[in-house]
């Protein structure tokens, strides 16, 4: 358990030694920015899917109100930056409780539930009878606390405790609870775990980070519109890197996005029509063949993967 704990510590700090020092090296601070972000999403994902074996293909809607709760309260409440941020968290987070129902269904229903509900989330912020509350479609603009640095040194403060979250997850009582419950909810229940009660727990969680995640990233363009924060590619890419790099692992998520989003930036961006149809043959063959992700082809020969 030790060892566990020191190798979980040696990984958070060199995350954030990366991300710190990164910018010395490698001058596109927004690109390392936006990998961040897609780690804590990722990290996310792998909270719900690794651990209880839901796909939120809506996992954006929580992304996008929390960008639109962030900037309710700067430009009606006028809260300062990092209040603001915290509650864009919160927004998520009381949509989380609304939605937690869907936690009822299971399989493509649930897929298809969490990416409707997300659709829904979308078209009301984008409503133009809403404008003096979310700009409508015509976007919002938060330039007035615009802070580059403070921003993404809150990014990484939030990929760092998910992050951590995570480890707390695979060395708890809460995450075997939840394992059982992915691996056989009726025997798990039948064994006096709540079932509904810890898969909302997870749900809330996970909520909250993707909350706080697109408020953080509200902050940090300070320029903003529906489609930026409802962008369907925020899902399916924190979904194909956790895939990819392996769920219910702390590594898996941070590999995966490394992997993957370096190489939508080398090919992607250039033929970004082409990398989308790559990224779903990929979830599809990755749900198929290796629902693990790579991580797992080190845990198949007894090497230990944090």
């Amino acid at each position: 358990m030790r060892k566990h704990v020191l190798q979980n510590g040696v990984i958070m700090i060199l995350l954030i030694i990366l991300f710190e020092v990164g910018p010395t090296f490698y001058q596109n601070q927004s690109l390392l920015f936006q990998m961040m972000v897609f780690m804590a999403l990722a990290q996310g994902v792998n909270i719900l899917y690794g651990f209880t074996g839901y796909l939120p293909f809506g996992y954006v809607g929580f992304f996008g109100i929390g960008a639109y709760g962030a900037s309710a309260a700067v430009t009606l409440l006028h809260t300062p930056a990092l209040l603001a941020v915290l509650l864009g968290g919160v927004t998520a987070l009381i949509v989380g409780f609304i939605l937690s129902p869907l936690l009822r269904l299971s399989g493509a229903y649930f897929a298809i539930g969490s990416l409707a509900a997300s659709e829904i989330l979308y078209n009301v912020v984008s409503n133009e009878s809403l404008q003096a509350v979310t700009g409508g479609p015509y976007g919002v603009n938060l330039s007035g606390i615009f802070d580059e640095q403070t921003s993404y040194n809150v990014m990484l403060v939030i990929l760092v405790l998910a992050t951590a979250f995570v480890a707390y997850l695979r060395n708890s009582r809460m995450g075997m609870s939840l394992i059982a419950i992915r691996e056989d909810p009726v025997s798990a229940e039948m064994a006096g775990i709540n079932v509904f009660r810890a898969r909302t727990y997870v749900w809330l969680t996970t909520a909250i980070l993707a909350g706080l995640v697109g408020a953080t990233y509200a902050w940090h363009i300070s320029v903003f519109y529906p489609d930026t924060v409802f962008d369907l590619s925020i899902s399916i890419f924190a979904i194909v890197f956790t895939l990819f790099g392996g769920g219910t692992t702390l590594l898996g998520p941070i590999v995966g996005t490394i992997v993957l989003y370096g190489l939508y930036n080398v090919i992607g961006i250039s033929s970004p029509q082409y990398f989308q149809l790559i990224y779903g043959v990929l979830i599809i063959t990755l749900v198929l063949f290796l629902p693990n992700g790579i991580m797992s082809l080190f845990s198949r020969r007894g090497i230990y993967v944090p």
